[in-house]
């Protein structure tokens, strides 16, 4: 289509815009007209909505107890490491189910084996901590990667608030999923991306 032939429709669409309003006839009335006797949907909102009591529903207190006392249910707690070691992991992943292409056929198949690595770079270094064991602890905080914005801290056991208000830093978690595909076996660990594996460092803290 045309740059004229578009310019030309949008001009006519304005006009229509214009002058549809303008053209407007009242036709009257014809057939029987009855009340609406169903009540407004957004009253009828209003009215339950003013019987809730919000504040039992959402209890400030209590919700941010559960924010700062979150911990996950698959935790995996790792030994503490005795030796240093350095070892390769392989992100390869084999589906277990199709993923199919939404037209009916099937992108992968199951038992599809794929490395993330060879679409995307970790550009992060994981840090891998006990956070219940204070060796561990003080070890980080002297660490370079605490002062490492590029770095980010997971725990296998602890909480991620206190860790978090006494470093100054952001402190998650890290899942059994993250544990069985990196290989981890003890902490303190440091993972960091090398080509297409996970380069794990295991430190013994004394």
């Amino acid at each position: 289509m045309s740059r004229t032939t578009l310019t030309t429709l949008s001009s006519l669409l304005f006009l229509l815009m214009i002058f549809v309003p303008v053209l407007a006839m009242d036709l009257g009335r014809f057939g029987a007209v009855y009340p609406i006797v169903e009540p407004d949907a957004l009253e009828e909102i209003r009215a339950r909505a003013a019987q809730v009591d919000w504040k039992k529903v959402f209890n400030r207190e209590k919700m941010t107890r559960g924010v700062r006392e979150y911990r996950p249910h698959d935790l995996v707690k790792l030994p503490a490491a005795r030796h240093a070691r350095t070892f390769l992991a392989d992100m390869s992943h084999t589906l277990d189910m199709d993923i199919p292409d939404g037209k009916g056929g099937i992108l992968y198949p199951k038992g599809y084996t794929f490395n993330p690595l060879d679409y995307i770079k970790l550009t992060r270094t994981l840090v891998i901590i006990n956070g219940n064991d204070k060796r561990q602890v003080e070890w980080f905080r002297t660490s370079p990667w605490n002062k490492d914005l590029n770095a980010m801290l997971l725990l296998t056991d602890g909480s991620y608030f206190k860790l978090g208000e006494r470093l100054k830093r952001p402190v998650f978690y890290a899942d059994r999923l993250m544990v069985t595909k990196l290989g981890l076996k003890v902490v303190p660990s440091v993972v960091v991306q090398k080509g297409r594996m996970m380069e794990v460092r295991e430190y013994a803290v004394q």
